[in-house]
């Protein structure tokens, strides 16, 4: 199918924007089919170089999981599977040329990697994400570390560690909040890097660390706003959560509303200080404020772009938006579909098949988001969720080590979907026969 713009013996051009979950997993299902067979150019535009999956970042910010071990390159994906990756960031974009604009990379030098560019499409999909929305809390930008990227979480991890040495190291007592984490946002993130945390901060102190007593110096807090920890879930969720976080004695504050982060700790709006220098933020998302003014598409209060149940913008049928950048009508209710990994992944597999309806010139067909539950993982603690519609045809509540392998199975089929089910399971197989003996947390 021929655009305006785009020479007839040039095949469609689809430009992707974003390699998160959602878009790293159409690329690729694109690649295998349609680019494969040259009926389009399929092409991922991403400023960053390796792909991480987002739920796993508060393992990587606790310790408890080696990033190198599950990150994934660009360039090696986009060879194996067919599509072009081109290495840039997303500053704006023309409607009428159809060009999306990239600003020019540089490295840790300030030495030019790639120049700016323009990026010409015929079908345009926004996957960009999203990022932590601090909410103009003063001094959260500064001393809160947030979890948005890989990065994020390894400096929040050689933090940690740095802490826990230079305490074992000094000749004076540890100071009040010295060895404490606050943790700003009780959503799943937050929820889930407490319970890391609790095991892994222990884990470190064990190697040789003997000045220090977890039961003295450590304190883990976690801080929400709302009147129950995991809002946005079931509350019989919450309630078990709730319960084993307090089992292993992480402190939770819910009501609980912050003023201020300061180098010393949090300030509550009630005027209480909670001690602490090491200060996680994972209360709220928005959309990458550049998508709030993007050549007059229609967004949101937190930057989302409008689409229509076809995952097109509003105002641009060549434009499409899917996951956490996307403000998705749901049917029969009056939230829009939520930012989680499913409803990325649904899209993702959505928009192959409204590509291959735009490349023979058919109708789009409307999304329409499936809710199959959610999970909670507290690290080796335990697993809790519900399965919407599981098995007896409604929702059902598990916890323990069903639980526990129904969450790695979401992960597993997020690498099915980027590698292929037999690679994955040839890959399990061998990776737990070849384990060998290494630290349980990372220490370095």
């Amino acid at each position: 199918m021929v655009q305006p713009g785009n020479p007839k013996d040039e095949p469609h051009r689809i430009v992707v924007a974003g390699g998160g979950a959602g878009g790293l997993e159409l690329v690729t299902k694109l690649g295998d089919t349609i680019g494969r067979r040259g009926r389009a150019k399929v092409t991922l535009v991403e400023r960053s170089r390796t792909h991480l999956w987002k739920p796993l970042l508060h393992s990587v910010a606790a310790g408890s999981l080696e990033r190198s071990e599950h990150e994934l390159n660009y360039l090696a994906q986009a060879h194996w599977h067919h599509f072009n990756y081109t290495y840039g960031e997303v500053t704006g974009l023309d409607r009428s040329a159809r060009q999306l604009h990239l600003a020019a990379m540089v490295d840790d030098e300030g030495r030019e990697i790639t120049p700016p560019a323009q990026v010409p499409y015929d079908t345009l999909i926004m996957a960009i994400g999203s990022v932590t929305n601090d909410f103009g809390t003063p001094g959260a930008a500064r001393y809160a570390v947030p979890l948005e990227n890989p990065d994020q979480a390894t400096r929040f991890n050689r933090r940690l560690v740095n802490a826990c040495l230079r305490a074992n190291a000094q000749s004076e007592p540890v100071r009040p909040g010295q060895l404490h984490v606050a943790i700003i946002g009780a959503g799943a993130t937050g929820t889930e890097l407490a319970a890391e945390l609790h095991r892994t901060v222990r884990a470190v102190l064990a190697y040789g660390l003997d000045r220090l007593d977890p039961a003295r110096d450590v304190r883990i807090v976690l801080i929400e706003a709302a009147e129950r920890i995991l809002p946005a879930l079931p509350e019989r969720i919450s309630v078990a959560t709730m319960g084993l976080l307090r089992g292993i004695g992480v402190e939770v504050r819910t009501g609980a509303r912050v003023a201020e982060v300061r180098p010393d700790g949090v300030l509550l709006a009630s005027g209480e200080l909670i001690p602490s220098e090491l200060v996680v933020w994972s209360a709220g998302v928005k959309a990458p404020d550049f998508l709030r003014e993007i050549d007059g598409l229609e967004t949101n209060r937190i930057n989302q772009l409008v689409v229509k149940p076809t995952l097109q913008v509003t105002r641009d049928p060549h434009i499409f938006a899917i996951g956490d950048c996307a403000s998705c009508p749901r049917e029969g209710s009056p939230a829009p579909v939520p930012p989680r990994a499913q409803a990325a992944h649904q899209m993702a597999s959505h928009m192959v098949r409204q590509i291959d309806h735009i490349l023979a010139g058919a109708a789009l067909e409307p999304y329409t988001y499936k809710d199959f539950g959610s999970l909670v993982s507290l690290g080796r603690y335990s697993t809790v969720g519900s399965l919407m519609g599981f098995l007896v045809g409604r929702s059902m509540f598990i916890e323990g080590l069903f639980a526990r392998l129904m969450y790695r199975s979401l992960y597993k089929m997020h690498e099915a979907a980027l590698h292929g089910g037999s690679s994955v399971l040839w890959r399990t197989i061998v990776s737990t026969i070849s384990q060998r003996p290494t630290p349980t947390v990372k220490l370095h």
